[in-house]
């Protein structure tokens, strides 16, 4: 039956045609954006997904960026213990010197208290972002430092933060306020030392006096030479410098193991960024190749139907010729 009230052909074409105009706005805001799925409404969970790995690679990448301040804290302190560990070589060197028979230990002296204080200086200066790990100037020992090291999300959604702890009342070498607390300013017995050694009483040494008296102040004798100081006093000095060459080479061993796990951690968070960009891509990255080749038949397909749309809307015009 033909009527020229209802064109269901036309109809039918019209349908086609919204059909692929739809299609073709999807496929054009997929290409402008880059997204197959850009908002929520295309596709919920892929959407909450994403948008819940992309605030983790924030904080990742905050990570990363604590990584690289603690890195530096790091460097700072081992370069400054590095540099201290030269400068107690020379004084035990020059300790040595003054055993010989005939040596000025008095001129000797003189270059022990410059060395002494470039060991105060390399203390002070090993500071960055307001933290020293080599200069506590507190009454209290100055332990364990955190470095923020990584972000995780477990399996049931609760996130936490993983830290990198470094023992910094090892790496102390002076103690401001208290100089128990400071390789270089607490007692050190050398009778614990002596191999020889026939009695129980102590011998205590240290190296630099802070000349405070809060805290724990050292009581025993400084190394200092004058020329009257005895051999068996020098064999102590020298088995006392030997002792804090020792701790500040662990000291200093500590913070190198620590340094390469920040670097190794560094690595970790940036190929970790960079896996979870990945799989957020797969999720919600549009293919170009895929949607230009639909665009360009979604065109093909609405040049076709607005033909169709054409032709069904001139049969109606046709139904003039029967009454002509």
């Amino acid at each position: 039956m033909t009527s020229i009230m209802t064109n269901s052909a036309a109809m039918s074409a019209l349908q086609t045609l919204r059909s692929i105009n739809s299609d073709m706005e999807t496929t054009q805001n997929r290409i402008s954006s880059g997204y197959r799925v850009e908002t929520a409404a295309d596709n919920a969970a892929y959407w909450s997904i994403a948008t819940t790995m992309r605030s983790d690679n924030k904080a990742l990448s905050t990570v990363q960026d604590a990584l690289g301040l603690g890195a530096a804290k790091v460097d700072v302190a081992y370069t400054g213990m590095n540099s201290a560990i030269d400068v107690v070589s020379e004084i035990k060197a020059k300790l040595v010197a003054a055993r010989e028979p005939g040596v000025d230990k008095t001129k000797i002296d003189k270059e022990l208290t410059e060395l002494k204080n470039q060991l105060v200086s390399i203390s002070e200066s090993a500071s960055f972002s307001g933290e020293n790990w080599l200069n506590n100037t507190t009454t209290t020992a100055a332990g364990t430092k955190e470095i923020v090291g990584g972000f995780t999300r477990d399996a049931s959604g609760k996130v936490s933060i993983t830290t990198l702890e470094v023992d910094t009342s090892s790496t102390t070498l002076i103690g401001a306020d208290n100089e128990s607390l400071g390789i270089l300013t607490k007692d050190i017995d050398a009778n614990a030392l002596d191999p020889d050694a026939t009695g129980t009483a102590t011998r205590d040494y240290f190296l630099i006096d802070t000349g405070s008296t809060n805290g724990t102040a050292s009581s025993g004798t400084a190394i200092a030479l004058t020329s009257g100081t005895s051999d068996a006093q020098v064999d102590d000095m020298i088995r006392v410098v030997d002792s804090m060459l020792t701790q500040m080479t662990d000291a200093a061993s500590n913070l190198g193991a620590v340094n390469k796990r920040v670097s190794m951690q560094e690595d970790f968070v940036a190929n970790l960024m960079d896996s979870i960009d990945s799989g957020i891509g797969r999720l919600v990255d549009a293919d170009m190749n895929e949607e230009s080749t639909r665009l360009k038949a979604l065109q093909t397909q609405q040049q076709l139907g607005i033909q169709s749309l054409s032709i069904a809307n001139s049969n109606s015009e046709n139904i003039l010729q029967l009454f002509r």
